[in-house]
């Protein structure tokens, strides 16, 4: 019995670290070639990354005699560019809820295998209850406190500004400029002028992560407070990550196709979105922690059954994803297309660009996960079965 116990903690634990490494690895990438892209400045095409807290660049700075890069180009910004003209929202207007949820919902999955290696019903609700209160707080803090967005991670923050680099020029022209460096760019312009030192997200010093998660949330206040005046929704800033969350959704909606009657019901739905996952959560807590106290219980083997089809999650949440932006095209777009479903898996084509998608290093993890975790299910699946003769 001992020595079951101990095998089903060890794959336990390395699923706990496998997932810990999923969190900070790319889990899908997806990326379009075309003749105006050539194989040698572009070798993956306008490639991008799909992580559990945000979209980031693919593409990959080109050392080759014949080019010369100072830096690689950003191709979620190529990406969107792209895409607006068949009327696509930003790529950062996608799974912003699961986003910035991903940090509390990866640490809850941990503590759920806590609990499943644990084979004292007492011990286990003890575990898990203190594990639970604790993401409970942490999330609290994160999402509705002042300042919370301190306490989200560094690579949603970096997403985040990122993507107002590249913001489009001033919403209230009809016609949206590309503007190099977007508005957070024009912002470090002003300030330099007088004589303050703004850093852009390509330009930090990866040394210090505090240091540099710090300047990335001063670069989004800057941005907030320069729409503060402009917009009357906006109320002076707190820092929580739904005011900024909402905010910057707002803000990624409007890049490209500033139609308000259409981007503020979307952020209606968006807040209530961060309100009830919230909510979710919580019971999804209290639920496991009274449902597990029975070893063998359909909610005992939950702890083990939800991790395991993390892959399955990302697929369907990745996949209707995809729906959406291909069928919700603003009318703005430069031309009219019917709405279609973009390639999920394997290559595709949409005008003169070939689509490609495909599983990153981040999927093959997880599907290790589920391999471990499913040893480990019917390990202890056999430690509980009930003696025969």
């Amino acid at each position: 019995m001992d020595k079951i116990t101990l095998k089903v903690s060890l794959l336990s634990a390395i699923a706990i670290g496998l997932l810990t490494i999923i969190f900070y690895t790319s889990i899908w990438w997806v990326s379009l070639t075309a003749p105006n892209y050539p194989v040698e400045s572009f070798p993956d095409g306008v490639r991008i990354e799909f992580h559990v807290n945000g979209v980031f660049n693919g593409c990959r700075k080109q050392d080759k005699v014949e080019i010369q890069e100072d830096e690689a180009l950003d191709c979620v910004h190529e990406m969107d560019t792209i895409n607006h003209y068949v009327g696509m929202y930003p790529i950062a207007a996608g799974g912003p809820v699961e986003r910035g949820y991903g940090q509390f919902l990866v640490v809850f999955m941990m503590v759920m295998l806590v609990g499943f290696a644990c084979t004292r019903p007492k011990l286990r609700i003890a575990l898990m209850s203190f594990g639970f209160v604790c993401i409970a707080v942490w999330m609290y803090l994160t999402v509705y406190a002042e300042d919370g967005i301190t306490l989200q991670n560094e690579g949603f923050v970096e997403a985040m500004v990122t993507s107002l680099d590249q913001d489009a020029g001033d919403a209230a022209s009809s016609e949206p400029e590309i503007v190099i460096g977007g508005i957070t760019g024009v912002l470090k312009k002003s300030l330099e002028d007088s004589g303050v030192e703004v850093i852009l997200p390509s330009e930090l010093d990866r040394s210090g992560s505090d240091s540099n998660k710090q300047r990335l949330i001063q670069q989004l206040r800057d941005t907030y407070e320069v729409d503060l005046p402009k917009l009357n929704h906006l109320t002076e800033w707190n820092g929580s990550s739904f005011q900024v969350m909402s905010w910057h959704y707002a803000k990624s909606l409007g890049r490209y196709f500033n139609n308000q009657a259409e981007i503020v019901p979307m952020v209606e739905t968006f807040e209530i979105a961060i309100h009830v996952v919230f909510w979710a959560l919580l019971a999804a807590m209290l639920v496991l922690v009274v449902g597990a106290r029975k070893n063998g219980g359909l909610f005992y083997w939950l702890l083990v059954l939800v991790p395991m089809a993390l892959p399955i999650f990302f697929i369907i949440d990745y996949s209707a994803w995809l729906w959406w932006y291909g069928h919700t095209l603003n009318d703005m777009g430069a031309f009219s297309v019917k709405p279609f479903m973009p390639t999920v898996f394997g290559d595709g084509k949409v005008a003169q660009f070939a689509t490609h998608s495909y599983p990153d290093i981040g999927f093959g993890l997880m599907m290790l996960v589920f391999v471990v975790l499913a040893l480990a299910a019917l390990t202890r699946r056999k430690q509980f079965r009930p003696p025969t003769g």
